[in-house]
This record gives structure tokens, sequence and C-alpha cells, in this order.
């Protein structure tokens, strides 16, 4: 019996995304920073050459840095990316103040803006780190370049079935008592669950990517605060679906001005496909990509599609902006006025 056929008990994948292809983050270099409040690893792969855009990318629920690496890879010629690690995931320590908030991952991300010198950003974040970034293009739209959301975790009530045992982690006490109830299960298991509820095709994975995702989630069980953090970031995506008015999240969505690309899985578990739709008006002038065969993680599923999509978004923003791209997206040049 599959841990989805427990009644009660949450599913085994924690919404825990595996971490990707191990040889996509050949090259890249980490880094903590210190900020009021939190200290943040910070991932980096070196630009093709000099002068490229910046970029940040914000992983989802559980999370980390590492599931933009192969995205970051195919991107590497055209921005010069760093992902972050939100406060109590991947390797940042968790929060002085206990806040895991949407908008206190927000917040974290704002400060790490304002802090590092490189904005306005192209943001791109996923699931949680989608809501997060949705949050920061709406409050701080000068730290925002273009706005890029794959699976972002936006109120769909209700929820579709299959997510549900994730949103029962927000629940006090509920994912300390999974951890009892599971503490004999192989991390071989649960990272198997994990590709069951975050990929579209499992089997796109490679066994090396499944040996290195259960070296992560082995790593990440020995972490005190593994549960804590988890079950409280779960708690801020369910309580920032209930919130109303200015700080609603489709409110917010609607006060975004940077030009927005929406990414869709077709057979995404977490959140509903049709979900695109009210996302593709909400956001002004956005564009949505649609991937009939992909989940949760569609940057990590067909990264090299995601990327075309985004140089789409960079060319077309520049003609917008007064730049034209010559050659690839990310080769700029100031557009002479007429007559010049």
């Amino acid at each position: 019996m599959s841990s989805t056929d427990q009644p009660g008990v949450p599913s085994a994948a924690e919404a825990v995304p595996p971490t990707g292809s191990p040889s996509a983050r050949e090259g890249e270099t980490a880094r903590f920073v210190d900020l009021p409040g939190l200290t943040l690893n910070v991932r980096s792969r070196p630009p093709e050459r000099d002068g490229l855009p910046p970029a940040l990318y914000v992983h989802g629920l559980g999370g980390s840095s590492l599931n933009w690496s192969s995205l970051m890879l195919e991107l590497g010629g055209d921005v010069d990316g760093e992902a972050l690690d939100l406060p109590g995931f991947g390797d940042s320590p968790p929060p002085d103040d206990g806040n895991y908030s949407v908008s206190a991952h927000a917040r974290a991300v704002i400060r790490y803006l304002d802090a590092c010198g490189r904005a306005p950003v192209h943001l791109l974040g996923n699931s949680l780190g989608g809501a997060v970034a949705t949050r920061v293009a709406a409050v701080r739209g000068d730290l925002v370049r273009t706005l890029t959301l794959v699976s972002p975790a936006l109120p769909e009530l209700p929820p579709q079935r299959s997510a549900l045992p994730t949103a029962l982690l927000a629940v006090p006490g509920v994912a300390g008592l999974f951890g009892r109830l599971t503490k004999d299960w192989t991390a071989e298991r649960r990272t198997r669950e994990v590709l069951a509820l975050c990929y579209g095709d499992p089997g796109r994975v490679s066994p090396a990517g499944f040996a290195a995702a259960v070296e992560e989630y082995e790593r990440r069980l020995r972490l005190p605060y593994f549960w804590d953090s988890l079950s409280r970031s779960a708690r801020g995506v369910v309580d920032a679906y209930t919130l109303g008015g200015q700080h609603s999240l489709w409110r917010q969505a609607e006060r975004v001005l940077a030009p927005t690309l929406l990414v869709y899985g077709g057979r995404d578990r977490l959140v509903s496909f049709r979900m695109a739709r009210r996302a593709g008006v909400a956001f002004r002038g956005s564009r949505v990509l649609a991937l009939p065969e992909a989940g949760h993680v569609a940057m990590m599923e067909y990264p090299e599609i995601v990327a075309s999509a985004f140089r789409e978004l960079l060319v077309d923003t520049a003609r917008l902006t007064g730049w034209a791209a010559e050659g690839k997206a990310s080769s700029w040049r100031p557009v002479p006025p007429e007559g010049d």
C-alpha cells in the first residue's frame, strides 16, 4: 500500500521535489549571505560572458536552489543567474523569528535583492516560490524586470484532491506524526513518492538523478528543523490562500506590471492545470506555456522548452522597453530613435 492509500496520513512526497540532474550542477558555486535576521545560501553559475542581465530563481515548498540547476545551465548564455535557498530549506538555516509565511519569504527575497545590488532582476519562481515571486513583483516592482512562474501556488479553492495530503502538513502536529509513522521508510521509498507527486513522468529521471535525490533526502531528514520548516511553510501557503483584500495573492497578481511568463503542466498533481486560464487573466499582458506531459516541476522535466519560452520573453520585453536583441536574446543594444 502506498502512503497515498493510507487514510488521514499525508503523502510520503511531502512536496519535497527531487534535486535534479547532478551533471547540471557542475560549475556551480554557493555562498552564504548574512542579512538581518536570516542567512541565505545562494547558488550561482558563472555567466558565459560579461554584461548579461541578472536573474534570480526561487524554489518551491521543501525544495532548494538545486531545483533550478538544469534551467540555470540552459540559460547560462542568456542571464547571469543565481538561485537562493529560502530560510529553513536547502542549506539556509531557519530564520531567527521562525516566520515561514509567504510574506516572510518574500521579505527575505527583497532583503537579498536590496543588499546584492543586482536588481532589477528577471525573477523566476516555482510553486511556493511562485507565490513568493508574485508578492515581490507586486510590492516591489522596481526589483523585477520580468516574472516567470512555474506552477505558482496561487489560491485554488477547492484544491484538487491529490494536493490535499500536502495541505495537511499545515495542520499543527501532523508533520511530526507523519515523521513518526514513517520513521522506518527508506529514503528510496520516500524519493519514489516524491517523483510520483512532482513529475509528470518519473521515468524521465536518470539513475544518477534518483541517487542524488535519495542522498539529499537523507541529508534533510537529519536536520533537526526539517519537519518544522516544512510544516510552517505549508501553513504559510494555506494562510495565504485565505487572505482577502489587498493582501490576496490574486489581487497582487493583478498589480504586477512586469512582463510575465506562466508555465503549467497538464499532469501537475499539486497545482491544477485549469488555473492557467485564471492566471493568464490576472497577470496583465502575460503569456502561458502549457506543457501537457509535465508535472509540477516543468523547469526540471523540460528545461529546454522552458528556457526557449523564457528567451522569447526576453526578446519581446527588449522590444517593448526600447531595446533590441542582436543574435541571442542576451545580446543587447539600444534601439536608436526613428530618423537617426
